[in-house]
């Protein structure tokens, strides 16, 4: 993290299944800065989430292995616990990025970035993609 320029992007999630969505919004968040941190919840984190018994499909090696081969990312770290509440106090980033469903103000992470001088930004979600939905549609054989 020392080593990466700034400023520093931090984002995080599942990313179970790359898609489109994913892609954009990566793209977007590294735009925002000079590095783009990516946490990935921990396949145990990831079950907590309530997404389905079945999830996540890929394991978290596999999920960031794909994940660092992006371009838009610089670098890969995991989180076990609900939130990255303690990573984002350890890592310091310049400016955490989340997707449009959340309301920053409301998460005590943008409060822990605020603390030290840092900001909070929601990216609006690429209509038409979710993991959830393609799941769906890959079950039911469309």
């Amino acid at each position: 993290m020392a080593a990466l320029p700034r400023p520093v992007v931090f984002t995080n999630g599942v990313f179970d299944v790359l898609h489109r969505g994913h892609a954009t919004y990566l793209a977007q968040a590294r735009a925002l800065g000079a590095s783009l941190v990516v946490a990935l919840n921990t396949d145990a984190s990831a079950r907590r989430l309530g997404k389905g018994p079945d999830r996540p499909l890929n394991n978290q090696a596999d999920r960031a292995a794909l994940m660092a081969a992006l371009e838009s990312v610089s670098l890969v770290t995991f989180f076990d616990e609900d939130t990255p509440l303690e990573l984002i106090t350890a890592l310091k980033p310049d400016l955490l990025v989340k997707g449009g469903d959340y309301d920053m103000d409301r998460l005590a992470e943008t409060a822990v970035v605020k603390s030290y001088g840092g900001r909070a930004l929601a990216i609006p979600f690429v209509a038409g993609f979710s993991t959830t939905a393609l799941v769906s549609r890959i079950k039911a054989g469309r």
